[in-house]
């Protein structure tokens, strides 16, 4: 029975066992951090400084939300034939309904990534300087729509702290990785010291964008190329839709999932079905 506790805790094994997965680290990930090197160095200074104004406005997400934020009156959408109009309606949701909300939605997003990679693959290392700050919106857009589905308000300071930890995981290192996922397991305990450990993160917030830029690296060389960076671009775009999409998904499954466990522990839970 969906949402009984032994279910809980058989989703839980599973979304553990995805996070042991992802501490697998390929050596041509770093490798592949030269191209961007070598992209730097040649490219014009008025297109650097049109990242750094983009990447500038992916801060300010972070305290405000500004023009990446997500609203809530989009709940409806993802559950059209349910009714669905407030994060406490989801809340009450089975699991399982959440997840194909989020299956739908990162389908949906996969084929945005792939014409705009495809678009903006057409002139080479050029149209790719301005292709990275739009991908990284598109993924920030995708992962508060997942909070979303699962019931959370990415008009809270701290959703959009989390949501920025989750786009960091995809792109770090193993030793990342594990750091981030001790962070987030620590996220909605009431300890104030692992809370202003986590917020203490955002003074490094456009570190994070600059890995995550450099991640890209051995994936976007080949769009480089005017006009064969159509193909790749649209094919790398919805690979890290893709990514993004399954990272958002197993986070806050997870957290939803905890959540629901020690709601289940204090007899506050009603069984799904």
């Amino acid at each position: 029975m969906h949402g009984s506790k032994e279910w809980l805790l058989e989703e839980l094994k599973k979304v553990e066992d995805w996070e042991k997965e992802q501490s697998d680290l390929w050596f041509w990930e770093k490798l592949g951090r030269l191209p961007f090197k070598i992209m730097d160095k040649w490219t014009p200074t008025f297109i650097q400084n049109k990242i750094g104004i983009l990447i500038d406005e992916l801060g300010q997400y972070i305290q405000t939300g500004g023009s990446y934020l997500s609203s809530t009156s989009k709940i409806a959408s993802y559950y059209p034939d349910l009714g669905v109009r407030s994060s406490e309606e989801v809340n009450k949701l089975p699991i399982p309904q959440m997840d194909v909300a989020v299956d739908k939605l990162t389908g949906n997003r996969k084929k945005l990534a792939t014409l705009q990679g495809a678009s903006t693959g057409i002139g080479g290392i050029f149209t790719l300087t301005i292709d990275i700050p739009l991908l990284l919106g598109l993924q920030l857009k995708t992962l508060q729509d997942i909070a979303i589905c699962y019931g959370y308000d990415p008009n809270d300071k701290k959703e959009r702290l989390f949501i920025i930890k989750c786009l960091q995981f995809v792109s770090a290192d193993i030793i990342g990785k594990e750091a981030i996922l001790t962070q987030l397991s620590l996220f909605d305990q009431p300890d104030e010291d692992a809370k202003r450990e986590i917020l203490s993160e955002l003074q490094g917030w456009r570190e994070v964008m600059f890995t995550y830029r450099d991640q890209f690296g051995w994936k976007k060389l080949f769009q480089m190329i005017p006009i064969a960076g159509l193909v790749f671009g649209a094919f790398i775009n919805r690979s890290a839709i893709n990514d993004i999409g399954e990272a958002g998904k197993m986070l806050y499954r997870k957290r939803k999932i905890i959540e629901r466990l020690e709601n289940s522990t204090n007899n506050d839970i009603s069984p799904e079905k």
